[in-house]
């Protein structure tokens, strides 16, 4: 059984929440420097701070002294990451092969034991079927058979296409041919855990904020090239969602209003151009061979075949425009760039930015961009994140006071 209380029943305060999620991502700290970083008093932190410790959710480090000659030391806290774990999970339908990639991760979404598991078919229940022995894999994989079934109870799922995180339902997804499918509930059904559903960009910007590249920034914006073309943005230290819940859907900015159909139902979006299918689809076309395949397109286009490396230009000026209509709305401190495309980045980076440059505006060209390479692996481990981040609905923003 899970030992209780949950991090969730303690963390029912702004404040509570506020400080907890602070240790989760930018710990160890002081009493003292969370108190500065949340415009809390000490005394208010260690209020807050008393029930997790006693519920084993945070521990003191030792004794420390803040600088040569200060005075009384402090013990700074830390999150107890083996408290309590969290399984995220990818649904990966990429053109070339269609699986679900799981993690268990702990408290601060380290990675402990990872699984890939193939999909016979893309249906709701092909998929469900496949999750519940995954997360069975999972929660068994434990050190010497010990497993992590005691102490996770929490799933996250990540999925490409608009997804409704408050209902747990995949309202469509293009690639998977859902529409309106209630996942959260089949999978809350099939495994037992409570599940957290989010759009995959979305998830993976989340680690990436809480845990990654976007740690110590208000805002912060995270873009994917490959099969799809996906943006997370965080604004306010928030995810941006939006009344919708598809803020930041760059993929589908027209670039092109007499281009191709997308599959959105939009004619011209970035994705009818920028995507590895869109692209292959065009690279045959230009190079005249209708079976070629993505490798050949990108080996013909680096070997100097003028018109598939237009092709591959064409893509990279498309995503330059939507990157800088992006950082003109949202302001982003920093970009993380990742996805699958990367591995053909030196084909349109040029364009990218020649695109981005001319398009952005004033000071925000200034805005540094990180280009990270991500296995599926890190995109579960998003599912994960959400899944961590689901514990504290109190939190609107986590504060970064300098």
């Amino acid at each position: 059984m899970f030992p209780e209380p949950s991090a969730e029943s303690l963390a029912a305060t702004p404040a509570a929440s506020a400080v907890l999620a602070l240790l989760l991502t930018e710990g160890p700290l002081s009493r003292v420097e969370m108190a500065r970083r949340l415009d809390l008093s000490s005394a208010a932190v260690t209020k807050v701070a008393r029930p997790f410790l006693d519920a084993g959710y945070l521990h003191e480090l030792a004794s420390e002294r803040t600088a040569p000659g200060a005075g009384r030391p402090v013990s700074p806290l830390d999150v107890t990451t083996d408290r309590e774990y969290f399984v995220g999970v990818k649904v990966t339908t990429d053109g070339l092969v269609d699986e679900i990639v799981g993690v268990l991760c702990d408290l601060k979404a380290r990675v402990r034991h990872s699984v890939r598991h193939p999909l016979a078919d893309r249906g709701p229940e092909a998929v469900i079927a496949a999750l519940a022995t995954l997360v069975d894999d999972l929660l068994d994989s434990g050190p010497e058979g010990a497993g992590y079934r005691g102490r996770t109870r929490s799933l996250g799922l990540a999925i490409s296409g608009d997804v409704d995180a408050a209902a747990g339902v995949v309202r469509l997804s293009a690639r998977l041919g859902w529409r309106d499918v209630p996942i959260g509930r089949l999978a809350a059904e099939a495994t037992g855990l409570a599940v957290t559903v989010e759009n995959d960009v979305k998830a993976l910007t989340v680690a990436e904020h809480w845990f990654g590249q976007g740690v110590g920034t208000d805002s912060f914006a995270l873009v994917t090239v490959g099969a799809g073309i996906g943006c997370g943005i965080v604004v306010d230290g928030r995810l941006l969602t939006g009344a919708y819940g598809v803020a930041g859907e760059i993929g589908h900015i027209c670039v092109d209003p007499s281009g191709a159909a997308c599959r959105c139902g939009g004619t011209g979006c970035v994705e009818t151009v920028a995507t590895t299918g869109a692209i292959l689809e065009a690279a045959r076309a230009a190079a005249g061979v209708a079976d070629l395949d993505f490798a050949s397109a990108v080996e013909q286009a680096r070997a100097g075949n003028e018109a598939v490396r237009e092709v591959f230009a064409r893509a990279g000026t498309a995503i330059g425009l939507a990157v800088a209509a992006m950082v003109n709305i949202a302001g982003p401190e920093r970009i993380v760039v990742s996805g699958e495309g990367l591995d053909t980045y030196d084909l349109f980076e040029e364009r990218i930015w020649a695109a981005f440059a001319a398009h952005v505006f004033g000071a925000a060209a200034q805005c540094p961009v990180i280009i990270r390479p991500l296995p599926f692996e890190e995109w579960a481990r998003g599912a994960a994140a959400a899944s961590i981040r689901a514990l504290f609905p109190q939190v609107r923003t986590i504060a970064r006071v300098r």
